[in-house]
């Protein structure tokens, strides 16, 4: 989906009202699913959060299991998490509905 199509499920007051609890779901992606059960944008934003949380999760895991290359790459791939987490952030304190780039066309929280 392109981000016009995107932002246009959420109506200005949901974005407005849920933009720093959605913002936090990239920290704890759970944070809006218990805040704001009721907000698509937080929904959305958890559902970010999430694939993030496993992307990292699988990844170090498997990094961590290769010897010497999975040990070369690992920090460049915790960096490259680092890097979608705060564009995810930042996307979610500007109100925008952006999906991550390569996991972000996924849905898990509907």
């Amino acid at each position: 989906m392109s981000e016009q199509q995107i932002e246009g499920l959420f109506s200005a007051e949901d974005i407005e009202k849920n933009k720093v609890i959605s913002a936090l779901a990239y920290i704890l992606f759970f944070l809006p699913l218990i805040a704001c059960p009721e907000s698509s944008f937080g929904k959305f934003h958890a559902n970010q959060g999430l694939l993030l949380l496993i992307v990292g999760i699988i990844g170090n895991i498997v990094l961590g299991i290769i010897p010497v290359i999975g040990w070369i790459i690992l920090p460049i791939f915790g960096l490259v998490v680092f890097i979608l987490c705060i564009m995810g952030l930042i996307g979610a304190l500007n109100g925008k509905a952006k999906e991550l780039p390569i996991i972000g066309k996924y849905r898990i929280i509907k």
